[in-house]
């Protein structure tokens, strides 16, 4: 049997993950408040229940569920029609297929789709900048890559076995190799002004 999952003294028995947090319902029947909904959020380390709600009224309680489910949605749908890109999808027919031993640093990539939740399957969450790891490099132990995703820049970390492959040039959105050649000026810019500095270091 599965262990059960539990916040506090209560069963979590209903769980929905929407946008950045899971609505939860939970139930105590020897508590005077036997029903709970909460939010459950989670990273690498560790996972919390906040806004936890008691009461003693199933219905009510379910209707807070369906209240905190459907205001998650709006999140999401507001989140959605900001996107300035194409939200396509980018399938594993698009990617170059991956090997053991291929390496991914330097190289756009896309997280495979069921490693995704559902509201998150499109390209500007999927497509990522490989910058390293021991996941990136062919044949390593280690399974961690580090990434830049291409539309936020937002540094992640995601697993090889998480990663479809490098995306095919033909497959990859103008926005992305926009993205992707401003990142690499960015770089350049950066490493310009030490390469100057060694300069005036050898004729002194």
């Amino acid at each position: 049997m599965s262990e059960k999952r539990m916040a506090e003294s209560y069963e979590i028995t209903h769980g929905i993950p929407i946008g950045d947090k899971e609505v939860v319902l939970g139930v105590n029947e020897k508590e005077e408040m036997p029903y709970l909904c909460a939010f459950y959020t989670s990273n690498d380390i560790f996972g919390s229940y906040t806004d936890c709600m008691m009461a003693d009224d199933y219905v009510e309680i379910v209707e807070l569920f369906a209240e905190r489910v459907k205001a998650q949605c709006v999140k999401i749908r507001e989140e959605q029609a900001k996107v300035t890109v194409p939200r396509e999808v980018i399938t594993a027919d698009m990617c170059l297929p991956l090997r053991g031993d291929d390496s991914l640093e330097g190289k756009i990539a896309a997280v495979r789709t069921d490693s995704i939740r559902p509201e998150y399957r499109s390209a500007e969450h999927q497509l990522i900048l490989v910058t390293g790891g021991n996941g990136a490099r062919g044949g390593a132990r280690g399974s961690a890559c580090f990434c830049t995703n291409l539309y936020t820049g937002e540094r992640s970390r995601w697993e090889r076995y998480d990663i479809q492959g490098e995306v095919k040039p033909e497959c990859l959105p103008e926005w992305a190799k926009e993205r992707f050649a401003e990142i690499q000026r960015q770089e350049a810019a950066r490493s310009t002004p030490n390469q100057n500095k060694n300069k005036d270091r050898e004729v002194r």
